[in-house]
């Protein structure tokens, strides 16, 4: 059966409630907002101070705001549920709605997949009599909550028709994502183990088929390039995939595009010295305007700490040491913001940066408690994007 407007609300079925009292059952007369979140999802954790306000601005109208937490990522239930205890005491500590944990899988199973949703975050809105009245994303809460309030959303031709093309476009994806599977899932069953045996050759061709099917996937496009450039070592074809890769990612306007090819030209782990120079410097230098003006180093948010390690190793090697100093600087904040960052990849782009920040000082650096030498004979470290690179003899 497809959850929908006019259906039942499903239960709540969670283990554990980290936030307020315990919910059994929907109140009669009270409006709730059900919201599918994790601390992994950005958009998720941008949504929580305006559900905040919701539940302020809303809470004498009987609107009750409830987070379920039902997508945490850990290697076990019980780091899953400690991690998220940890960061809500962290990041929102005066949170004002209850906050519901869930492992089993039964409260997606309930509530997205029944009514096709796809992706988090995912608001539910439940009327007064129990049943659905909305579906979406909570950004649009402020202008359907009012609607709800007074009771003509679920009556309104823009209530009903907005759930139709809801419920369409839900379907359209889930299809095109199994599709999409179908494809890929054979192909990466030919790469995996291609590229544990370091078996070069059949990986670039698993990896051609797969770019072939998902022209739009970055991971992809960048396994191709770093194939071609870096394991095989074939410039005259590795150098013209990295050209398009360039032009696609300033096309796209993407940051994640763009520090992609930036990594692959300014990773000191990449033996980069047969792409050519004066190209590769025009590459790093378009790219670095491009990525500094989508984010730039005075806006306090986003995660910096994904380009900006290749940013400053290009300004390093043209011979901008301070500017290189003061974006790994920049870098190493942007890990401490107000989005969530597993912590596996938080330490590892941590030391990477700090290695990095000790080369160009040629000094000890440090962040927090965790500190990093300057390069010494036959060290092993962690280079500004993460990948482990060996020291030189010198």
């Amino acid at each position: 059966m497809v959850l929908r407007m006019d259906s039942p609300a499903p239960p709540i079925k969670v283990e554990n409630w980290l936030r307020g009292q315990p919910l059994t059952t929907f109140e009669s007369g009270k409006i709730y907002i059900v919201e599918f979140w994790a601390t992994w999802c950005r958009p998720c954790v941008a949504a929580m101070p305006h559900l905040i306000r919701l539940q302020e601005t809303y809470k004498d109208s009987g609107v009750e705001v409830i987070g379920i937490a039902a997508a945490e990522r850990a290697e076990t239930v019980q780091e899953a549920r400690t991690k998220l205890e940890t960061w809500l005491n962290e990041k929102f500590s005066n949170l004002n709605y209850r906050i519901g944990f869930d492992s089993t899988g039964e409260m997606n199973r309930l509530w997205m997949e029944a009514s096709f949703s796809v992706g988090i975050p995912t608001s539910f809105v439940l009327d007064r009599d129990g049943r659905i009245a909305f579906i979406g994303h909570p950004e649009q809460l402020n202008d359907v909550l009012p609607k709800v309030l007074d009771g003509s959303w679920r009556t309104s031709d823009e209530g009903k028709t907005a759930d139709s093309e809801r419920i369409a476009e839900s379907e359209r994806k889930t299809g095109e994502l199994k599709r999409k599977r179908a494809l890929i899932e054979p192909i990466l069953a030919k790469l995996r183990p291609a590229m544990k045996a370091e078996d070069w050759a059949a990986a670039l061709s698993a990896v051609k088929e797969l770019v072939a099917v998902m022209p739009g996937e970055i991971n992809f496009r960048v396994v191709q390039a770093d194939l071609l450039l870096h394991k095989i070592g074939d410039i005259q074809n590795g150098v013209p995939v990295m050209r398009q890769l360039v032009r696609d990612a300033i096309e796209r306007n993407s940051e994640v595009w763009m520090a992609g090819a930036m990594r692959q030209l300014f990773d000191p782990a990449n033996d980069n010295s047969q792409f050519p120079q004066a190209e590769r410097f025009a590459i790093g230098k378009e790219l670095s305007e491009h990525i500094l003006k989508l984010d730039p180093p005075e806006r306090c948010d986003g995660p910096k700490f994904l380009s900006y390690g290749a940013v400053a190793q290009y300004h390093h090697e043209i011979g901008q040491k301070g500017r290189a100093i003061a974006l790994v600087e920049v870098a190493l904040k942007s890990l401490d913001g107000a989005q969530p960052i597993p912590d596996e990849l938080k330490h590892h782009a941590r030391s990477g940066l700090l290695q990095a920040l000790a080369d160009y000082k040629g000094q000890k650096a440090c962040h927090g408690m965790q500190c990093a030498l300057s390069e010494t004979k036959n060290q092993t470290v962690s280079n500004p994007i993460g990948r482990k690179r060996k020291q030189k003899t010198h």
